[in-house]
């Protein structure tokens, strides 16, 4: 469905990716779990893994905002069906954002939490 002009669009990215890498409830490979393998090979799967990350995040946007903003497609992009795509856009960065900023709080005040525990 078509967003107004200006109207803002609410947007949930439909698997946020978490600090630690996990996905779908999948760990994504990392290279802590390469033990004793050599860094530049640790290195290159973390540089691998992030790309496919940023990839998967381009992929499930373009597809969401293309739902929510394209009613027709035609020769040109009118001047709704932009205004949409950017604020989809911009909402699904901001909400992936969150979702980021809010895990890392969470996992923070539990690790707080646990070395309290502790002492």
């Amino acid at each position: 469905a078509r967003e107004g002009r200006g109207a803002a669009v609410p947007v949930t990215p439909a698997v946020p990716v978490t600090p630690g890498g996990t996905r779908n409830g999948m760990d994504a490979p990392s290279a802590a779990g390469l033990g004793g393998a050599d860094p530049q090979l640790q290195r290159f799967i973390e540089v691998e893994t992030q790309k496919q990350r940023f990839q998967q995040l381009v992929h499930q946007m373009t597809e969401l905002c293309w739902e929510k903003c394209m009613d027709k497609p035609g020769p040109k992009l009118d001047s709704r069906a932009e205004t949409c795509f950017v604020n989809c856009v911009e909402r699904f960065i901001d909400t992936s954002q969150f979702i980021l900023n809010r895990l890392e709080q969470t996992q923070k005040s539990k690790s707080a939490f646990s070395e309290s525990l502790s002492d």
